[in-house]
């Protein structure tokens, strides 16, 4: 029996390898990674330059603590911040601790705005984490139930809803900021509108507010772009980032610009291990291939081919609702709950994940090829369909 705590209904299967878009278990059976271990793993598995530059540095130093400089933190801050137009980078570990430090800083901005009690809104069905404070404004009962009382302070609207969000803008003098996905991961793929988020930075500019987006899924390049928001041609005051940032290697980053700029200062926020030489030199490989092997054009030409391919050959399947996402970030959404169609892929060799009880999901790392998405394609289509014929 196993001592590990057990918070995760787990899968009967354990990876021992791994290659490119491919996987291997204890028996030696190969699988085709839809799911990049949840739009972790940009690169794949053992990416041979990823595989040098952390080889290389784990042999120099790998934590020192932000006690000192770190030349590798500098370099990582200047490249995201070189490929966004934002301000200022903290780093830390993960998705809900980039997050934690979003609501801090919009906190600590309300503060200095003369507001006793700033409030955030936040959207419906929306997953920021599992801290106290992100799962008060994760918008997922099952994620709260057990841990109340929830943390104050935040306001929730429908997603796509300008109207909603106007009214509580109306009512409410104390939002000091919009916390918001760009695209919804654990919603079920569910995007803004372009012309929402157009309004929604206007808005924020109007009222002074922090426009604060949750990049932690959709960001890296998933989407075709750097990050999601760019497809409107926006820029964030906060940017949430994390999972694909370091290919593999835990760490999040939270990014400030204009307004929130220098809104943190010595002793408000701190991380031991964030921004650590390891995870740096993770985070600065990954952007660098990346740009190196063309991963942004690839992204958005092989999300058209699944979207293509997908549609093909589900069309006039009754059940399929809609087939959507952006880049290599998938959703196909079926008309009943559908979870069981994880286990029946993974016995055909083929990872994939279901969000929000009927929607498939897919993930797929950014160096995937065309051949094995087709493979991915024409594997997991007869599943769909069998399972949904009466």
């Amino acid at each position: 029996m196993s001592h590990v705590m057990n918070t995760y209904a787990r899968l009967p299967v354990a990876f021992v390898r791994g290659e490119g878009a491919w996987l291997w278990d204890e028996q030696g059976k190969r699988y085709l990674d839809g799911l990049s271990g949840i739009a972790v793993n940009t690169l794949g598995h053992a990416h041979p330059i990823l595989i040098k530059a952390m080889s290389e540095q784990i042999g120099k130093l790998m934590h020192c603590s932000n006690v000192y400089q770190v030349p590798g933190q500098e370099q990582l801050a200047d490249k995201l911040c070189s490929l966004t137009k934002m301000q200022e980078a903290f780093f830390c570990n993960s998705g809900c601790e980039a997050n934690e430090a979003a609501i801090k800083i919009a906190r600590m901005y309300g503060h200095q705005q003369g507001k006793e009690s700033p409030a955030i809104i936040v959207m419906e069905k929306a997953f920021h984490g599992r801290t106290l404070a992100t799962l008060s404004a994760t918008g997922n009962r099952k994620v709260q139930v057990g841990f109340e009382p929830l943390v104050k302070g935040f306001s929730r609207v429908p997603y796509n809803d300008l109207a909603a969000l106007q009214q509580v803008a109306h009512n409410n003098n104390d939002v000091v900021a919009v916390l918001v996905e760009p695209i919804q991961g654990e919603g079920g793929i569910r995007a803004l509108d372009i012309d929402y988020l157009k309004q929604l930075r206007a808005i924020c500019d109007e009222r002074n507010w922090l426009l604060m987006l949750d990049e932690v899924q959709c960001g890296i390049g998933r989407t075709g772009k750097w990050f999601a928001h760019q497809h409107a041609g926006i820029l964030p005051d906060v940017m949430t980032l994390a999972k694909g940032l370091g290919s593999g290697m835990p760490i999040g980053a939270c990014l400030t610009a204009g307004k929130a700029a220098g809104v943190f200062g010595p002793g408000n926020h701190g991380s031991t291990f964030g921004g650590n030489p390891l995870a740096c030199t993770a985070g600065l490989t990954t952007l660098n291939v990346i740009e190196q092997e063309g991963l942004l054009a690839h992204a958005d030409t092989l999300g058209k081919y699944f979207h293509d391919a997908f549609s093909s050959q589900l069309s006039g399947v009754s059940g399929v609702v809609e087939i959507r996402g952006q880049g290599l970030m998938i959703g196909i959404e079926l008309s009943k709950p559908c979870g069981e169609l994880v286990k029946l892929a993974l016995e055909q060799g083929l990872l994939i994940n279901v969000t929000a009880d009927s929607v498939i999901r897919l993930l797929p790392p950014l160096i995937m090829s065309q051949t094995e998405a087709q493979q991915l394609v024409d594997g997991l289509c007869p599943l769909i369909k069998a399972f949904l014929q009466p």
